[in-house]
C-alpha cells in the first residue's frame, strides 16, 4: 500500500471517528424533540385540546394563525436554494394563496379567526421536503432536509409554544403573581411606571409596541437570514446561528411556566386585556377582573403585605416567569451584533421596544425581564460552548448562569416580602446579579470569536538611486 493511499484511509477514519459523535448527538436529538412534541399531543389531548401536530395539519387547509410565521419559516428554507429555485418557490407560495383566496371566495367562506395567506408557504416548504427525499441524494439531500427541517421546525415550535400555553392554563389553577408582585418593590414596580406611559400614547403607541412585540419571531428570522446568507454557495451551515437559541428557548422556557405559574400584573391586578379594547386595532380579549386579587394596575402601585398563591382561571396563560418575549428579544441582540450596521441598530430597538412592550401592556414584572435576560445567555452560552466540546470556561459560564437563574426563582419565591422591605439593598442586588451573567458571558465568549485573517501588505522596495 503506497503512502498517500494509507494517509487518504487514515483521514477518512478520523474524519468518521470525529463526525459518529455529532451524528450520534443529531439522531437522538431529533427522536427527543419528536418525542417531545408527540408527548404534547398526547397530553393536549387527553385535556380536550388540540395539539401542535394537530393544528400545524389544520393550517395546510384552514387560515392559518400566522401567515407572516409561515412566509419567515419558509424563508428559512430558501437559504438552501438558487436565485432561480428561490423565485419559484416564491412564486409557487403566492400562486397557492391566491388559489386558496378564490376557492374561499366562490364558497362564500368568511376567515374570521387567523390570517386568509400562508397555507401556500407550508404547502411549499413540505413539497421541498418531499422532493428530497424523492429526488435528491447524498448531500444535497441533506442539505435541503436540514433546510426544509428548519422551517418546519419554527412553524411546529410556535404551534408547541400555544400548546404548552393552553396545558398550564388547564394544569396550574393557583399562581405565584403575589409573589413576584411583592418583590417587584425591590425595582421600584417598573410594569405599572411603564403601563402608564404606554396608557397616555394611546392608540398610536399601543398599536406600534403591539406590531413589534408580535412580529418578534419574523425579526428573528430576519437576523437568521444575514447569518445563513452563504449557506446556497458554501452549501452548509454554520455550526451556530439565532435560529438553534431561539428553538432552544422555547422548548425550555415554558417547563418553568409549570414550575412557577404567573399570570401577569394586567391579568392579577387588573381587568385584564379589556384595558386596551379602547386602543386596541386588533387584541383579542376575555374578561378576568373577577379573578384578580385587586384591579390597581396600572394606576396604583401594590401594597407590601405577605403575599399567597391565588386561584386564577383556567384560560389566561400562566406564561411569565421567565418572559420569553425578553430572552427572545436578548438572542436577536445578541446574534445582531456581528451583522451590519443597519442589522445591530435594528436589533437594538426590538430590544427596547420589547422591554417597553412587555413591561408597558401589563404582560410582565420586571423581575420576569431580569430572569428572561438571564436564562437566555445561559442558553446561549451552553450551546456555543457545546460546539467547543466543554472546556472549562464553557461549564464556568454555565454553572454560574444557572446558580443565578435558581437563586433568582427562589428569592422571588421565598424572600419576597424581605425584598419589599428593603429595596435599595435588594433591588441593586438583583440588577448586580444580571450583571454579573452578561459580563461573564461577554468576558468568557469573546476569546471564543474567530480571529480575522491577517491581512499582508508588501513591503515598500526602495526606488532606485539615479547616478
Amino acid at each position: 500500500m503506497s503512502p498517500r493511499v494509507f494517509s487518504r484511509i487514515k483521514s477518512t477514519i478520523a474524519f468518521s471517528a470525529w463526525r459518529r459523535p455529532r451524528l450520534i448527538l443529531a439522531v437522538a436529538a431529533g427522536v427527543v424533540a419528536v418525542g417531545f412534541v408527540l408527548a404534547l399531543e398526547l397530553v393536549a389531548r387527553h385535556l380536550g385540546l388540540p395539539g401542535p401536530i394537530t393544528t400545524q395539519a389544520r393550517e395546510v387547509i384552514f387560515p392559518p394563525k400566522s401567515g407572516g410565521l409561515l412566509y419567515a419559516s419558509m424563508a428559512l428554507m430558501l437559504v438552501v436554494l438558487t436565485w432561480r429555485q428561490r423565485l419559484v418557490a416564491i412564486a409557487a407560495a403566492i400562486g397557492i394563496d391566491l388559489v386558496f383566496v378564490a376557492v374561499r371566495w366562490a364558497a362564500d367562506i368568511k376567515v374570521t379567526e387567523g390570517h386568509p395567506f400562508g397555507n401556500g408557504a407550508l404547502w411549499v416548504t413540505i413539497g421541498c421536503a418531499v422532493y428530497a427525499v424523492t429526488r435528491r441524494t447524498g448531500r444535497e439531500r441533506a442539505l435541503l432536509l436540514k433546510g426544509a427541517g428548519l422551517g418546519l421546525l419554527l412553524m411546529t415550535g410556535r404551534k408547541t409554544g400555544d400548546t404548552w400555553l393552553l396545558i398550564t392554563s388547564k394544569t396550574r389553577p393557583m399562581v405565584l403573581d403575589q409573589y413576584v408582585a411583592t418583590a417587584d418593590h425591590a425595582l421600584g414596580n417598573p410594569s405599572w411606571l411603564v403601563g402608564r406611559m404606554v396608557t397616555a400614547t394611546g392608540a398610536i403607541g399601543f398599536n406600534f409596541l403591539d406590531f413589534v412585540y408580535g412580529q418578534l419571531p419574523v425579526a428573528a428570522v430576519l437576523v437568521a437570514l444575514y447569518q445563513l446568507r452563504n449557506v446556497a454557495v458554501e452549501r452548509r451551515f454554520p455550526t451556530h446561528h439565532l435560529v438553534r437559541t431561539f428553538l432552544a428557548i422555547g422548548l425550555l422556557g415554558p417547563a418553568f411556566y409549570m414550575i412557577f405559574p404567573v399570570v401577569g400584573p394586567i391579568f392579577a391586578y387588573g381587568d385584564g386585556t379589556e384595558h386596551w379594547t379602547a386602543v386596541s386595532l386588533w387584541t383579542d380579549s376575555h374578561p378576568s377582573v373577577q379573578w384578580a386579587a385587586a384591579d390597581l394596575w396600572p394606576h396604583t402601585p401594590t401594597t407590601i403585605s405577605t403575599p399567597h398563591h391565588m386561584p386564577f382561571d383556567g384560560v389566561t396563560p400562566r406564561n411569565c416567569m421567565p418572559s420569553l418575549h425578553t430572552a427572545w428579544a436578548t438572542a436577536i441582540f445578541i446574534h445582531s451584533r456581528k451583522g451590519p450596521r443597519l442589522l445591530r441598530y435594528a436589533g437594538t430597538f426590538w430590544l427596547v421596544a420589547t422591554l417597553t412592550a412587555t413591561l408597558g401592556f401589563g404582560y410582565h414584572y420586571g423581575a420576569d425581564l431580569i430572569a428572561g435576560v438571564v436564562f437566555t445567555l445561559t442558553i446561549e452560552g451552553a450551546l456555543r460552548a457545546h460546539d467547543r466540546g466543554w472546556d472549562r470556561s464553557g461549564i464556568r459560564l454555565v454553572a454560574h448562569g444557572a446558580t443565578v437563574f435558581t437563586a433568582l426563582l427562589v428569592s422571588y419565591r421565598y424572600l419576597p416580602l424581605e425584598m419589599a422591605e428593603h429595596p435599595w439593598l435588594s433591588g441593586p442586588l438583583l440588577v448586580l446579579a444580571m450583571t454579573s451573567v452578561i459580563y461573564a458571558y461577554a468576558r468568557t465568549t469573546t476569546p471564543w470569536e474567530p480571529k480575522p485573517a491577517p491581512t499582508h501588505h508588501p513591503e515598500p522596495h526602495p526606488e532606485p538611486e539615479l547616478i
